[in-house]
């Protein structure tokens, strides 16, 4: 494998696999940590497009 971005994605994937097949709890607190993430970046997303919207005014 002489591409580098090729070699980090097989080492990801085998890592998840490896993390999934020994801890399965383990792994579905991983995700659901993950999408707790993905949602709480989301709302602050939204958050501030609603104050921009607002005209940079607080309530």
């Amino acid at each position: 494998m002489k591409d580098p971005k090729k070699l980090i994605l097989f080492v990801l994937v085998v890592f998840v696999l490896y993390v999934i097949i020994t801890d399965p709890a383990k792994a579905a607190d991983y995700v659901q940590v993950g999408f707790e993430g993905i949602s709480d970046a989301a709302k602050a997303i939204g958050d501030f497009m609603t104050w921009v919207a607002n005209g940079g005014k607080d309530d």
